[in-house]
């Protein structure tokens, strides 16, 4: 079976995100108010053959540890996307 699977990756907590800071200090500027705590990260959409739910995850989150992030300073999650 084919399985559709988000992994999520941000920065772990206590790591500075220059990006997030930068976008939340725009903010006001263009109209926004009232939004804090701003985190980049990245969106990692994936189609994974395997034969259940718990080995795409697996496979997943292999993947994430070993190649969309940095152990050191991210963090990464993997969930099933459920269908349309």
């Amino acid at each position: 079976m084919t399985f559709s699977v988000v992994v999520e990756v941000s920065l772990r907590p206590g790591i500075a995100d220059p990006e997030g800071a930068t976008i939340e200090r725009a903010l006001p500027a263009l109209g926004f108010q009232g939004i804090a705590n701003v985190r980049a990260g990245k969106c990692f959409r994936l189609s994974v053959d395997a034969s259940s739910e718990a080995e795409a995850l697996e496979r997943a989150i292999s993947l994430a540890d070993r190649l969309l992030s940095n152990p050191v300073i991210e963090q990464s999650t993997a969930r099933i996307e459920a269908s349309a």
